[in-house]
């Protein structure tokens, strides 16, 4: 007695094989588009920042946060409203959690220039990027030398020379491979130097040293000189 065999035929196979890398594809294009997506937010957010400070200063005349008047310039009922004291810088460090850089956010967002709760207790009040890592912005410093004011991060060539600008913005949290594609978007492509630089992750008010081989899966602190 004849038995029928059955199986696959290699047209079956060659369709099936097709359809697996069309999903796969698909995949992969999708997680390229959601990162793609992370970077531009993440570079949205240090461009729009020193436009929240440009914007306020064409207001008021004065530095968010360092405004001595911004209980009577952006008065709001309910607000507790914490003056600066008007000497031309924001300070205490991006992360510090106190001072001007922590009133900076309440201004801004008074000011109508930015979203985000005005109560500076608030549990969500300080700022959080697009991979959930803090967003913060301290004065800084136009000297290249090995000064500590003003200097969040340095970078890995010379003198160890710090991070430039009259502010800078620091965010926290970022995988290697983005903080590459930012530096090349917004500056040198070299995350060791530059306007642009991004190092490990350390406590608040303490140095960071720039990185310029990151590692893509570990995460980093990226800052920029504005």
């Amino acid at each position: 007695m004849k038995r029928n065999q059955s199986g696959f035929t290699l047209i079956e196979i060659a369709i099936v094989l097709v359809i697996i890398g069309l999903l796969l594809g698909g995949v992969l294009k999708g997680q390229e588009l959601i990162n793609s997506a992370k970077v531009k937010s993440l570079a949205t957010d240090f461009r729009n920042i020193p436009v929240y400070i440009y914007g306020y200063q064409d207001k008021y005349r004065a530095i968010p946060g360092d405004d001595k008047m911004a209980a009577s310039h952006v008065a709001a009922a309910g607000v507790t409203v914490t003056n600066g004291d008007g000497n031309g810088l924001i300070d205490d460090n991006w992360n510090g959690g106190a001072n001007e850089s922590h009133t900076f956010w309440q201004h801004v967002r008074l000011a109508g220039l930015a979203p985000g709760p005005t109560s500076t207790i608030a549990d969500d009040y300080v700022p959080i990027n697009s991979v959930a890592g803090e967003i913060g912005i301290q004065s800084g410093t136009t000297v290249l030398d090995n000064a500590t004011f003003g200097a969040p991060i340095k970078d890995t060539a010379g003198p160890n020379t710090p991070i430039r600008g009259t502010y800078i913005i620091c965010s926290k949290n970022i995988l290697g491979k983005f903080a590459k594609q930012l530096d090349i978007q917004l500056d040198d492509g070299n995350t060791g130097t530059g306007a642009m630089m991004a190092g490990p992750y350390v406590a608040a008010g303490t140095t960071i040293t720039a990185d310029d081989s990151l590692d893509d899966a570990s995460v980093y602190t990226v800052c920029m000189g504005v």
